[in-house]
């Protein structure tokens, strides 16, 4: 009987899934998901990561059970999965997802398109967000992009016929078979379309009203952002319905409601995501090396362990920094500007690496997502050549965004007796008032480096190499294969407030 595999991978749900949806209307279906233990041994793996895609699993299981047919679940490296099934029962096809992942699932991808060309299956893949795979340039883009989320979600026939495993299921591996550090954040979001779902509704009914002005401060941020990232990150929600949602839900509200601005900011937002994912798709050395390569070497070997120490434990001694590496810890999340301020404190008076930093940080974001995290890691480091660098200084930040302090004394218990007049700087105060405020010895972090020195001193580095004619003359390749384009007025009007915290073009 000629059949066709569905290949799960992060996009775990039945709804808008364009792979099953195509494989289900050629003929009976065989839906899989294959436990990688490389791809869970990779530096930016953690254990939430695993136990998200295992609650989302267990629900995906249901739906399909719902359906008449079932989701197996297979641990193993992907080819031998595939032979294995080949070699017991052959099928004619393999359907999945497009991945624009990490180094390792790029390698796995082409390992398994030569195998498919070797056993003379073929092999569909299906676009997964607004991101086109080997783009020319980036002239069409937005276009394209405005083309893909405009279309109709993509639907399963009225039945569909389900073929079986042919071995019996085994139950996957946990945390620990799979050589997972244990840990994961006590507070994390769960797993699963229906909690995607439940986030989106509020969101849209509710919570998007806070979302211009609310998004910046880690105050407001948990409730004003739209929490959907890990959602569409494991695709348990489609960016096409997300997209088509949102824009449903602006055209019923009524003129003037709060709710409208914000979910056009929000619309942009997802328009975003996708222009940053499509520069890894365009550019998979982006996760390892600089963009601009006259970068290479500026930090690299000055690599200097006590310094991530202190940033990994959240003890840099800035309350504002760890305050969020203590929220990221418990949660798996903090909003947007503050994880680009804990890059740029990495970055710059720190003077740390990019990449090391960003292996951590995978690991801490639930919502991890490649394409957007390794673009934002270098833009925020001023490796990409292109970006003017934006350099947060986090003194500056807690001022701004937490004016009374209410933030880093909630995350950092220690510091909840500390006047106002200290709270951002508790370093500075006299040591009897330290002993009073239960700061003695051991308690109270002290910054590694003098900030406002550091900072300008790396800031003088960074500057003068910019300069560099060289340097200059390689920008405009770089601008050419990955430069946003001119936007439509409804993006372009969403992209900016009044302080500029919407902007990603920075």
């Amino acid at each position: 009987m000629s059949y066709g595999v569905v290949w799960f991978k992060r996009d775990l749900r039945l709804v808008d899934h364009a792979a099953l949806s195509a494989a289900a209307r050629r003929g009976p279906v065989l839906c899989l998901y294959i436990v990688e233990p490389s791809l869970w041994a990779q530096p930016d793996a953690a254990r939430q990561h695993l136990e998200f895609t295992l609650e989302s699993l267990r629900e995906l299981y249901r739906a399909l059970r719902h359906l008449g047919g079932r989701l197996h679940v297979v641990t193993g490296e992907v080819v031998a999965v595939l032979a294995r099934l080949h070699a017991a029962a052959p099928f004619t096809a393999l359907y999945a997802h497009e991945e624009t992942g990490n180094a390792h699932t790029y390698a796995r991808d082409l390992a398994v398109g030569r195998w498919c060309r070797a056993q003379g299956v073929g092999w569909q893949e299906f676009p997964q967000f607004g991101v086109v795979r080997r783009l020319a340039d980036r002239d069409r883009w937005q276009g394209l992009w405005e083309e893909f989320v405009a279309r109709p979600p993509a639907a399963l026939p009225g039945a569909v016929a389900f073929v079986p495993l042919p071995w019996p299921d085994a139950l996957p591996p946990g945390s620990e078979g799979l050589g997972l550090d244990p840990w994961q954040p006590p507070r994390r979001q769960p797993g699963g379309r229906a909690a995607g779902l439940a986030v989106l509704a509020d969101f849209l009914d509710a919570r998007s009203g806070q979302y211009r002005g609310g998004i910046s401060s880690p105050l407001s941020a948990p409730s004003a952002c739209s929490r959907l990232s890990p959602y569409l990150a494991y695709g348990c929600l489609s960016l096409r319905e997300v997209v088509q949602a949102t824009r449903l839900r602006q055209a019923e509200l009524p003129a003037g409601d709060r709710r409208g601005a914000g979910l056009a900011a929000f619309i942009s937002r997802l328009y975003w995501h996708c222009h940053f994912i499509q520069k890894l798709e365009s550019e998979p050395a982006l996760e390892y090396a600089n963009l601009h390569r006259g970068y290479d070497a500026l930090r690299e070997d000055e690599w200097n362990p006590a310094h991530f120490v202190a940033l990994a434990a959240g003890r840099t001694g800035w309350p504002l920094v760890d305050a969020c590496v203590a929220m990221l810890r418990e949660t798996g999340w903090i909003n947007f500007r503050m994880r680009a301020m804990l890059v740029s404190v990495a970055a710059y008076p720190l003077w740390l690496h990019w990449r090391p930093v960003g292996l951590w940080l995978a690991q801490e974001f639930l919502d991890y997502e490649p394409g957007i995290h390794w673009s934002q890691m270098q833009m925020q480091s001023g490796t990409t050549g292109i970006n003017l660098p934006r350099i947060y200084n986090p003194l500056k930040q807690a001022r701004d965004h937490d004016p009374k302090g209410s933030f880093v004394r909630h995350w950092l218990p220690y510091l909840r007796r500390v006047p106002d007049a200290w709270i951002f700087e508790p370093w500075r105060m006299p040591p009897e008032l330290r002993v009073r405020y239960g700061l003695g010895e051991g308690v109270l972090p002290m910054p590694p480096v003098d900030l406002e020195a550091a900072t300008r001193l790396a800031k003088a580095r960074l500057f003068a190499l910019r300069a560099q004619p060289e340097i200059k003359a390689a920008k405009a390749a770089i601008v050419a294969r990955h430069g946003s384009r001119k936007r439509s007025a409804q993006v372009r009007s969403s992209t900016k407030d009044t302080r500029g915290q919407l902007s990603l073009k920075f």
